[in-house]
Order: structure tokens, then sequence, then C-alpha cells
């Protein structure tokens, strides 16, 4: 079993309530925006990071990770990337991509809105999970932790937070 936090557009934010709850998990995947190559840092010295870059994400960060991650974890295949859209919604390569490697998981960031649908047209699991910083016109901070285990999605929950409230 592999416990994964997910997180995106965290614009420089790691403070003891995302560090709370991402706590159990063995790694996190982040779908960009990390702010920095200092928080993607923190982070990764926190938990295993397999990450893409942001829109705002430059530099450093654009070396250490890629546009979009493809992956496989416990039998779960992953593509991630930062802009992605959502079932019906989405953006072009993203579409070709989720057709031509037929992933379990899609996951994106960047609209701030969390978000998980099950795609049946293309078989696939959309998460977005919303923004775990306090950047942006969200006013809720949200995060995912689930589990994995031989194949099969677990335990979802979401994490949430009042970005007004330090």
């Amino acid at each position: 079993m592999t416990t994964v936090g997910i997180l995106s557009d965290t614009h420089n934010t790691f403070d003891d309530k995302l560090r709370g709850f991402l706590t159990p998990c063995d790694e996190l995947w982040h779908a960009g925006d990390f702010g920095s190559q200092e928080l993607a840092d923190r982070l990764a010295a926190f938990r295993r990071v397999r990450g893409v870059y942001g829109n705002i994400d430059g530099g450093t960060t654009r070396i250490v990770y890629p546009l979009w991650q493809s992956f496989e974890c416990e039998g779960v295949r992953v593509l991630m990337t930062h802009i992605g859209g959502y079932p019906g919604h989405y953006e072009r390569r993203a579409l070709e991509r989720i057709v031509a490697e037929r992933p379990t998981i899609f996951i994106s960031g960047h609209s701030h809105i969390l978000k998980v649908i099950y795609d049946k047209k293309h078989d696939v699991l959309h998460i977005n999970p919303g923004a775990a910083g306090v950047s942006g016109f969200h006013n809720v901070r949200t995060a995912i932790r689930l589990t994995i285990t031989d194949g099969h999605i677990g335990e979802m929950e979401v994490g949430q937070w009042d970005k007004r409230q330090p």
C-alpha cells in the first residue's frame, strides 16, 4: 500500500496545516505551480515528490520537473500535467495523451478548483486537487490524500483550510 498526497498550486506555501495533512503520505504528487525551487526542495526533503512544473514556475524548477509525468504506482497508471482541463473540457494535448496512454488517473492543477470526476468515456479518474497555497482567487485551500494498493485506489480524503486563517 502506498499513501499519496496530491497537491497543486502551492505558490510557496508549505505550512503546518498542509504538513500535518501530508504526514501520513509515502509520496507527494504535485501538479505544478510550486512557486519556487526552494519550496519544491522543502517538499522533497519531507517526502518523495513526483511533480510537474506549472505556468508560474521558472528557471531551475523547469529543469528539475517536466511538463508531463507519466508513471505507475502499485499497478495504477498516472498521467500528470499542470494545465490539462477536465472531462468534456480537456486541453487538446492532454486529451491526446489520455487517449494514447490510457492512464487510470489523470491529474492536473491550475484552476485552483478541487475536482474529482470519473470520466466514463475515457475510463480515467480525473483529479484536480485545487490550490494548496494562499495565493489566488480561491477561498479554501485544498489537497487530496489517497491510498493505492494492488491497482486499486481507496481511502480518498480531502484536506481543506480557509486560506485567510493562519
